[in-house]
């Protein structure tokens, strides 16, 4: 027998549930990802929370935030900003941080089989590919700390996929020890430069190679020396960064290849880099 896809109104009666059981709770779009900023909160005119990832102060009625839009207000979940969501949501996800909780995201066969044999036995939920490992206690979420591995809980969402299996687990130091240990990631493929490219070598046309490299090196400096509103800083310098070089032909793929890394450093997915340096070229214009 074919399996029935939920419908808009369960999405709205599971995320009940989970707000009354103590989960902050929100849509999710197909392709398991966050409703976007709406008009007054687009390109962070709202003051808080750009590109969904940063907390602020903004108040947004609507679930306009990602993980810090999530709630366990049955109010705010069943308002009209949030009902309108719910029409065109996919399926529902959670805040883990937000309620106290770790889920260890193994992604495939050998990823579980690395759990199994390193890792707590703790309440399972099976996922499409591999598992959701939830353990009691909240850290800060990082992907990749292994193959296959991510680690969501603050600052991230995750998935409603039911209660699972087992007991749950305190948050073990050997979790905790993954984030600590992640090895740095491998130089990405920047997104190469599609807007007006002058002629000149690959240097700037108005000022020196020893201005841009010193502006670059700033750059990366300022985002591994950000120690909050990393995805905010990040877009920032790539805006400083292509304001300056955008339009003159000077910035190369190494550049920019230096950016993402930088970032990836400090926790940013290739593809939050990737969202960042397209946001600030459009407004840029470029």
């Amino acid at each position: 027998m074919t399996q029935q896809t939920p419908s808009r109104g369960e999405h709205l009666r599971t995320a009940l549930a989970l707000a009354a059981s103590g989960l902050p709770a929100l849509p999710l779009r197909a392709g398991k990802v966050p409703f976007g900023n709406c008009a007054r909160c687009a390109n962070n005119a709202c003051g808080g929370r750009p590109n969904m990832k940063t907390p602020g102060p903004c108040a947004c009625s609507g679930p306009c935030h990602a993980w810090a839009a999530a709630t366990t207000d049955p109010d705010v979940i069943s308002s009209g900003p949030w009902r309108r969501a719910w029409r065109t949501a996919s399926t529902v996800a959670y805040h883990p941080g937000g309620a106290g909780l770790t889920v260890v995201d193994l992604d495939n066969a050998d990823a579980i089989a690395w759990a199994r044999e390193h890792l707590p036995v703790t309440q399972t939920v099976p996922t499409t590919r591999g598992e959701h490992w939830l353990y009691l206690g909240a850290m800060p979420s990082t992907n990749g700390v292994r193959p296959g591995v991510d680690i969501k809980s603050t600052m991230a969402y995750a998935r409603w996929l039911g209660f699972g299996t087992g007991t749950m687990a305190y948050l073990p130091d050997a979790v905790r020890a993954l984030a600590v240990s992640k090895p740095a990631p491998p130089r990405p493929a920047p997104q190469p430069l599609t807007g007006p490219v002058p002629g000149g070598g690959g240097e700037c046309r108005h000022r020196t190679p020893a201005f841009l490299e010193r502006g670059i090196a700033m750059a990366e400096q300022r985002i591994t020396g950000a120690s909050e509103a990393v995805h905010a800083t990040v877009y920032r310098t790539f805006l400083a960064v292509l304001s300056t070089h955008g339009r003159c032909g000077c910035l190369t793929e190494d550049h920019t290849a230096r950016l993402f890394t930088a970032a990836q450093i400090k926790g940013e997915t290739a593809r939050h880099c990737t969202e960042a340096w397209t946001n600030a070229r459009t407004r840029l214009g470029l």
